[in-house]
Parts: structure tokens; C-alpha cells; sequence
């Protein structure tokens, strides 16, 4: 077991069983050893990839999304640009290279990035190689001003609860001991008055997976943006409600068991859209369109075009492959979706319908 296995053993022995969210966050945030804050975790050398990884195309259609939303909301200056989980930084240098010619834009911009991670910071500051970079340790320290921010892949890997329906009430899963190993168990039935509203639409030994945390930086975002001005798109897996147990963990590209190496493993989660949506009100949430159709209607395949013009061999094998992945049902294509967060008095970015 590893050195935070270990921990969390004594901690459940002397405590009790821990929910699946708490034991998220210290696998992913323990300062020892959690998993975002002891390396960069991206790449061919870490253990998962995502889109601005695949291709400069992403990043580019994103950033010329935000800079037409900022442009339709009458070019408010200054704002924040801001991203939270930036990753090494590679999704922010593709938006801000590719808004350069979009004018005012960097005029008007204050760039601000969400990130924990020490490791992580100084890979932003390596890629995008800027003095003017903000850094803050939570959405709430985000300056009060219109803001346009872009969050890929983050809502994922925020904590989440899971409960699964036992008639009118809830058992919620929970981390506990076995033989002195990590195991899943069950709560005894109780209430969730947060899941009130899916005892419609589920039942008995369905699970629900549920976010505090999310729904909680939704609810910053939300309001923020709706007297503000500004436009969150937030990209990543999940649906517009969830049902099912998605926790899954990976390493080195692989899946893994989510309690066998703690600290050692991405730990993630389907995002369930509708409950962001609901917490950003009063701000207006766009239709969940999935990441190809959103790709293809920003005209992915024109610059994926452009850009193969002056390649050849390997190098043009795999700027095909990567178009395909990132649009394709069978890749991201179908199980990535997009949502927008705009003020009731504004239009979504494009690529995505009210």
C-alpha cells in the first residue's frame, strides 16, 4: 500500500469509513503526497492525454469562441481570462496565440490561472512565458470582472458523492477497511434532500453521483458571469444527468483499480451538466452539444485542411489521427460535451445553440 494508503487505513480504523469524496480529495490534493501536487501528470510520459495535447487545433477554435463572445458583449475591457486546472499551459498558449489578431483582445485581458499544483505552475510558466500571469488557488479569488474563462477537463476531477436508492432514501458508498485493505461500503439508509428530485427518474440500486464541489464553483462562476458579463465553456465527459457508478482511476494511460494505489492514480468522474447548469443560475447555460459538433460547427476540418497542406508522411498521419480523435463518436468526439454559461441578456459562444 502506498505511503497515503497507509494514512487513510489508520485514518478510517480510528475514525470510521470515509465517502468516496473525501477520499477523492486526498488521492488527488494531500500536500504529500496527492496525486496533482507531486507531478505533472500529462503526456506521453504521465498518464493521460487531453484535447490542446492532441492538437493546436482545439485550443485555437476555443480561444476564437471566447474572443467572438467578447466581441458580441461589446468588447469589455478589461476582463479576465482565466482558466482553472491549466494543465502545462498548452490549451491558454493555443487561445492566446490564435486571438492575437482579434483587436483589443490581449489589450483588454488579465490573464489568471486556477492551479494547486507547484509542479504545475512552473510548466505554465515555462509554456506560455509571460510575466503578466495571476495565479490563484481557488475560483473565488478570481478579480471582479467580466470573465471569459475555459475550463477543459477540470470538472472531472473534482470530488464527487455517491449514493446509491434504497426506496424513498439513500445509502451512500463509502471507503472503508477490510482485512486491512481499502474496500467499498455501504452507509445505512438515509435521506439526501440534494436527490429529492431523482427519486423520478431512478430505481432501487441505482446509483447517483453528485458534486458539492462543483456544484459549489458553478455557483461562483454563475452569478459572477451574470452581472458581470463575460462566458464559461466548459469541456468534458459526462451527460446532461448522471446515473451509474463512472469513478474510474488511471495510470500510465491505463485504467486502474481506484483504491489500489492511492495517491499514484488520476481519479475522475462523469460531470453531471445539468447540475452545473442549475448552479450557475441565474446565468444561461447553452444546450450540451457534444466536443465533435462543436469542433466541426467552428470549422475544424477547414483548418485541419490548412494545416496538412505543408505535411507529409508521419507527421501528416498523425495530424489526421489526431482531427479524427478529437471529433470522431468513437473517439472524443461523442463522449466529450460542451456547455456554455452566458448572461440571460447575451448569445452562447459560437459553435453552441441557447
Amino acid at each position: 500500500m502506498t505511503p497515503l494508503g497507509q494514512r487513510l487505513a489508520r485514518q478510517i480504523a480510528a475514525s470510521g469509513p470515509m465517502t468516496v469524496a473525501d477520499y477523492m480529495a486526498a488521492c488527488l490534493g494531500d500536500p504529500e503526497h496527492g496525486y496533482y501536487t507531486t507531478r505533472d501528470p500529462l503526456g506521453a510520459g504521465g498518464d493521460f492525454t487531453t484535447a490542446p495535447e492532441i492538437s493546436q487545433m482545439f485550443g485555437e477554435l476555443v480561444g476564437l469562441a471566447l474572443a467572438q463572445g467578447w466581441l458580441d458583449q461589446g468588447a469589455p475591457a478589461p476582463f479576465a481570462l482565466a482558466e482553472p486546472g491549466p494543465g502545462r499551459g498548452t490549451l491558454m498558449a493555443d487561445i492566446l496565440r490564435a486571438t492575437r489578431a482579434v483587436p483589443g483582445f490581449h489589450d483588454a485581458l488579465r490573464l489568471h490561472l486556477v492551479e494547486t499544483s507547484p509542479a504545475l505552475r512552473q510548466a505554465q510558466a515555462a509554456t506560455l512565458g509571460r510575466d503578466d500571469i495571476t495565479w490563484h488557488d481557488s475560483i473565488t479569488a478570481l478579480p471582479d470582472l467580466p470573465l471569459f474563462l475555459v475550463a477543459n477537463e477540470f470538472f472531472d476531477a473534482l470530488p464527487i458523492r455517491q449514493a446509491v436508492r434504497e426506496g424513498a432514501a439513500w445509502r451512500e458508498r463509502v471507503v472503508g477497511l477490510r482485512d486491512g485493505a481499502l474496500c467499498l461500503g455501504l452507509s445505512d439508509p438515509t435521506p439526501l434532500p440534494q436527490l429529492a428530485h431523482r427519486l423520478e427518474d431512478t430505481r432501487d440500486g441505482d446509483i447517483v453521483e453528485f458534486s458539492p464541489a462543483a456544484e459549489a464553483i458553478a455557483a461562483e462562476i454563475g452569478p459572477r458571469i451574470a452581472t458581470r458579463g463575460g462566458a464559461a465553456l466548459i469541456v468534458d465527459y459526462g451527460d446532461w444527468r448522471s446515473l451509474g457508478d463512472t469513478l474510474q482511476a488511471v495510470r500510465r494511460h491505463e485504467h486502474a483499480d481506484p483504491l489500489a494505489e492511492p495517491g499514484e492514480a488520476d481519479l475522475t468522474a462523469h460531470v453531471d451538466f445539468e447540475a452545473l447548469a442549475q448552479a450557475a443560475q441565474p446565468c444561461s447555460a447553452s444546450r450540451l452539444t457534444p466536443q465533435g459538433v462543436f469542433l466541426e460547427r467552428l470549422g475544424i476540418t477547414q483548418r485541419a485542411q490548412a494545416l496538412a497542406r505543408g505535411l507529409t508522411g508521419a507527421e501528416l498521419e498523425t495530424h489526421v489521427a489526431a482531427h479524427r480523435r478529437l471529433t470522431h463518436p468513437a473517439e472524443m468526439g461523442t463522449l466529450f460535451k460542451v456547455m456554455a454559461l452566458f448572461p440571460k441578456t447575451a448569445t452562447p459562444p459560437p459553435g453552441l445553440d441557447a
